[in-house]
């Protein structure tokens, strides 16, 4: 940020789920006013409002533009303002002094003012985070697949001989599932029966999550490819990380 000026206002703000502190100053450093909005749009549009009545807004430094103070910072960079990101305050710090929503906004507005903060923020609505979202869903769903194949295992080791002796003949993983996932319990009478419950209920669950996981897989390939076609054909590079589960 270049020189400020005595008048211009620095805007900090310290961003909640619910509720964003917004601290206002001038050039040179003096409090101009505080004040709390909402997380919303309705929010976001008071905090412009207020702090153009204070003057011209130099610069908005915003704590947590990745995560609660994701919205707020999509909004002001659509209205051409200038948002910076600031660092999160040293927890160990916070919790000597005490937890104050307001003194956080007022650091953010000062880390501004000095030049400790001039980190631009992602902007939120690229091809970048699209890829990020899916990624999100692959790897939690990732996650659960594994749990799921743990899970059949472990019924399987304890399940009635007949039972674990006729599955362990099954040769191929996905041939394995299918099998577990094609069980017919019929009525819950014996341990028999309730093994087999289980083990078709975490199978068919099994292959949901397998199907989803290729359904992201294709469509972070496309977004990938049209974002980085160099960096995809290079050798060993792909999309994500193939794991066994």
């Amino acid at each position: 940020m270049n020189e400020v000026a005595s008048t211009d206002v620095i805007i900090g703000v310290d961003t909640h789920k619910e509720l964003h502190a917004v601290f206002a100053i001038n050039g040179l450093g003096a409090r101009l006013g505080a004040m709390t909005i909402p997380a919303n749009t309705k929010g976001y549009r008071d905090l412009e409002a207020w702090a153009l009545s204070l003057g011209a807004v130099r610069a908005i430094g915003i704590e947590g533009t990745g995560s609660y103070g994701a919205g707020l910072c999509r909004f002001l960079r659509g209205r051409s303002r200038e948002v910076l990101e600031v660092k999160r305050p040293n927890r160990q710090l916070r919790h000597k002094k005490g937890k104050s929503d307001t003194v956080d906004a007022e650091s953010a507005a000062r880390a501004v003012l000095s030049g400790q903060a001039t980190a631009l923020p992602k902007s939120g609505d690229s091809v970048v985070e699209m890829i990020r979202h899916l990624k999100v869903a692959r790897d939690t769903a990732v996650k659960a697949r594994t749990q799921a194949m743990q899970t059949m295992k472990a019924v399987i080791v304890s399940a009635p001989d007949a039972l674990r002796e006729n599955l362990d003949q099954v040769a191929g993983k996905m041939a394995f599932v299918r099998r577990i996932a094609a069980l017919r319990p019929g009525p819950i009478t014996n341990t028999t029966a309730s093994a087999k419950a289980s083990l078709r209920a975490i199978g068919r669950r099994w292959l949901a999550l397998d199907a989803e996981i290729k359904a992201h897989e294709a469509q972070l390939q496309t977004l990938t490819t049209e974002q980085a076609p160099e960096l995809v054909q290079a050798h060993g590079m792909a999309p994500v990380l193939q794991l066994r589960c």
